[in-house]
């Protein structure tokens, strides 16, 4: 018997699966993040390692055998260079591990999970992403550049805005959109602090992009009580996830939207918040002519199951997969311009 692992990983949590033959799980498990670039290659090996030992365990698995592939999607993994040198880390410490590899980011699992042929994968979790690939594996990007030279409408972008907007209107150096009492209330309760002085702190030895991100749930809260300030921070998200979509748009090649759509796999927890992000995402996107049909689409699976697919066809062997199981439509904007369709995904607060 021939067993198929994948690995999705983010910046804070990561999920794998094992498949066997048919392409059904015979074991899963969850564990940190596996960032390499948050936590240096070796660690990223080691946490790696981990969860496929103790998935493994769950499966019945010997440690002894190795996996016929592990397929990992990776936030940070846009590299080839740095790829290799995860792959190679973990042929060297782990020999056990797998007989072959497929190194790849996230957002490629996230678009095996949807299709074989490709798409467009649109991420807004902790961080933001997003990736365009063609059939003939042209691919092209918009984002993923990290919180220093990016992230826009991720969770931390709106945390990072939120306490922005409060330090710039109480400097008086520029005056918010709303009150900004409940959003410095809230940045006061989520790090734990009294006064601006007491952030400092949090933005540089102590920085931590995972937590500073987590504040975005109770912002999405906040605008759903209907704070104005806390909505508009929503509202540019929005904005900024259009974009990241339009800039993408003039690479789309004929023969990936023959059907009149082209699919755009969203994934990460602000995606959950989509009814607070819609209004301003889609009078963004009406801004550009569609020669198709946008489909948003949510994975109803851990992209995981993407990064087994991607190491099974890497490693020759056609694993058995069900498309049609893997997601829901959110929202269809046809190429006139008008919203067509809205269902199978609830919306509501932030899982940030």
């Amino acid at each position: 018997m021939k067993y198929f692992g994948g690995v999705e990983g983010g910046a804070t949590h990561s999920r794998l699966v094992i498949c066997d033959e048919s392409g059904q799980s015979v074991g899963s498990t969850s564990g940190l993040g596996t960032n390499h670039w948050g936590i240096g290659i070796p660690e990223c090996a080691r946490r790696i390692a981990d969860m496929v030992e103790r998935a493994k365990e769950e499966a019945n698995i010997s440690r002894e055998t190795p996996l016929t592939s592990l397929g990992l999607s990776l936030s940070g993994c846009e590299q080839e260079a740095t790829n290799r040198e995860l792959e190679q880390e973990l042929r060297n410490t782990f020999p056990n591990l797998a007989d072959s590899y497929a190194v790849s980011s996230d957002t490629m699992g996230s678009m095996y999970t949807a299709s074989s042929i490709g798409g467009m994968v649109l991420i807004s979790g902790t961080g933001s992403n997003c990736l365009l690939r063609n059939p003939d594996g042209s691919t092209a990007n918009c984002g993923g550049w990290g919180n220093f030279l990016g992230d826009e409408g991720s969770a931390w972008f709106i945390s990072y805005r939120a306490v922005k907007v409060v330090f710039d209107d109480l400097d008086n150096f520029e005056k918010a959109v709303a009150p900004v009492d409940k959003t410095w209330a809230l940045i006061k309760e989520h790090f734990s602090i009294e006064t601006r002085y007491d952030m400092l702190s949090h933005c540089y030895a102590k920085f931590d992009k995972p937590f500073f991100a987590n504040l975005c749930k109770k912002l999405a809260q906040n605008a759903e009580n209907g704070d104005e300030l806390a909505l508009s921070l929503f509202r540019e998200a929005g904005v900024h996830l259009a974009r990241m979509i339009m800039a993408l748009l003039p690479n789309v090649h004929e023969e990936l939207v023959q059907s009149g759509d082209l699919n755009v796999v969203c994934v990460g927890s602000v995606w959950s918040s989509w009814n607070l992000i819609k209004e301003a995402f889609t009078k963004e996107l009406a801004k550009q002519s569609l020669k198709f049909n946008l489909k948003l689409v949510r994975i109803t699976k851990s992209s995981a199951y993407g990064a087994c697919y991607l190491g099974a066809d890497n490693a020759g062997f056609d694993l058995p997969r069900n498309y049609s199981d893997n997601f829901t439509v959110l929202h269809t904007i046809s190429k006139s311009g008008k919203a067509t369709t809205e269902n199978g995904v609830a919306t509501g607060s932030c899982k940030c």
